[in-house]
């Protein structure tokens, strides 16, 4: 039995919906995102993403916002001379911290977001 081509185009037109909403939000400089992450030994990150940087508040009471750098996986955002450099893989980020890239916020995984 065939399904109804209506379908397919209910589909094509929400993810166009979809599209040219997150298009206006970049166009805008608006957040694309919002992503909450429970790390390793409790600590917690709060991301809010943009276009072309982050928002992060870490558990410990800083926020900063980082611009998104080159990574050759996932997407990276760092402090000037990569003093404190945020990942993001997929639901999964981690942050590493000075000369010796010592990761402070490790086995970060997603709980919560939009």
């Amino acid at each position: 039995m065939r399904k109804p081509r209506h379908s397919a185009l209910a589909g094509a037109c929400c993810a166009l919906a979809l599209f040219a909403s997150a298009s206006a939000a970049i166009a805008d400089g608006g957040v694309v995102a919002t992503a909450k992450y429970r790390c390793q030994a409790g600590k917690t990150i709060v991301a809010t993403y943009y276009a072309d940087k982050v928002s992060i508040a870490l558990s410990d009471g800083r926020s900063l916002t980082l611009p998104q750098t080159m990574s050759g996986s996932g997407v990276r955002y760092a402090a000037p001379g990569d003093a404190l450099v945020f990942w993001n893989k997929g639901r999964t980020v981690f942050v590493t911290e000075g000369k010796s890239s010592k990761s402070t916020y490790a086995g970060c995984v997603q709980i919560g977001g939009r």
